[in-house]
């Protein structure tokens, strides 16, 4: 029977979409594949790895008949990819072999049943459902992830949390020694809910979204989260678990504040970074009259000092941060200054705010130097 006919750079659309969450090692090896369905002219690819799954929709099927099968998802997008791009493909179905044609190449890849494929269950109701713009949802997951855990025990940090009340949406991430937050409004919240959402379910949003204001609609129920845009649909399992509350460490009575220009305060610890180690990345900052001093020393006895001149009119202070942890925020933030709260204390964190971004809140903790 055949499937689909169209040409290759429309199918590599969808398939490069849903071909992005699978994982290469798998416990199970369906999981290693695509499920391919098709209703007449109507046709879904899914993928999923158990925590998350992603499906698009297109319209490039043949004839009216219903089927359905699954393919290694790696295989069909090497072989799509290595196709001429004015190829017109076929996809084609027989037995236990879906067959791919372009032009005078032939593929036959092996299948395995659709009814085997693990795809997940959704909830017949959503407690909460709200829509934003595309670029809102893509700057509120860009403002905060680089804060997330990686692996850690505490595995509620390893994720997003997700404030939903009335009138706004929160999104905040840490790994216990920093801390991202930012905010945007949202219509059609009725009660506070908060959700943490898993690391790749965020990484692969942000690979997904664009800078437009075609809506996303976002629903969440018990465990699952689910978000909808033009053809894509992403659900995902929820990280179970109580998040640090955040409110507590954000601090609220810092008086004494400096801005910054970010492109040089970036580009002095980038190079003040050259001479930190693997096992410690730790750089000096040291504060007094109108004046940022940067350094930072290795076991060779190396030094790096980079100064730079800011409006800083209190008493001196000297503190040490993870440079990393400066790197990050710095990088992602697109403005061209930043407003940096301290108190007179080397053991008290350091607060980096937006001029023109309330809502956005960085902190992070001092380390000793």
């Amino acid at each position: 029977m055949q499937l689909v006919q169209t040409s290759r750079d429309t199918l590599l659309k969808p398939l490069s979409v849903v071909a992005g969450i699978v994982e290469r090692r798998h416990t199970l090896p369906i999981l290693a594949n695509i499920l391919l369905r098709k209703e007449g002219e109507r046709v879904s690819f899914i993928a999923t790895d158990l925590e998350v799954q992603i499906t698009t929709h297109a319209d490039f099927g043949v004839g009216p008949e219903t089927a359905a099968t699954t393919v290694a998802a790696r295989k069909l997008v090497d072989i799509l990819r290595a196709l001429p791009g004015s190829d017109e493909v076929r996809f084609t179905q027989k037995d236990n072999k879906l067959t791919v044609q372009a032009a005078k190449s032939r593929f036959a890849l092996q299948t395995l049943a659709a009814t085997e494929y693990p795809t997940l269950a959704q909830p017949e109701k959503w407690d909460v459902s709200l829509s934003l713009p595309q670029k809102t949802l893509r700057h509120l997951f860009n403002m905060v992830h680089f804060a997330m855990a990686q692996q850690d025990i505490r595995y509620y940090l390893n994720g997003m949390l997700l404030v939903f009340e009335p009138g706004q949406v929160r999104a905040v991430a840490t790994d216990g020694h920093r801390l991202a937050h930012c905010a945007t409004g949202a219509d059609g919240i009725e009660a506070r809910q908060e959700v943490i959402v898993p690391r790749k379910t965020v990484l692969e949003m942000q690979r997904l979204l664009d800078d437009s204001d075609t809506p996303v609609q976002v629903d969440v129920a018990a465990g699952q989260i689910r978000f909808r845009f033009g053809d894509i649909e992403l659900v995902s399992k929820l990280v179970e678990g109580k998040f640090p509350d955040f409110t507590r460490v954000i601090p609220t009575s810092y008086t004494r504040h400096f801005t910054v220009n970010r492109e040089l305060l970036l580009g002095s610890l980038q190079r003040a970074a050259i001479l930190t180690t693997d096992k410690f990345k730790g750089v000096r900052l040291q504060l007094s009259d109108n004046l940022l001093k940067i350094s930072a020393t290795n076991a060779e006895q190396e030094e790096a000092q980079e100064e730079l001149d800011v409006d800083y009119t209190h008493e001196a202070l000297d503190v040490g941060f993870n440079v990393t942890y400066l790197l990050d925020v710095l990088s992602n933030v697109k403005t061209e200054t930043v407003r940096w709260s301290v108190m007179p204390d080397s053991n008290a964190s350091a607060l980096i705010t937006l001029p023109d971004d309330e809502q956005f809140k960085y902190v992070v903790m001092p380390m000793r130097i």
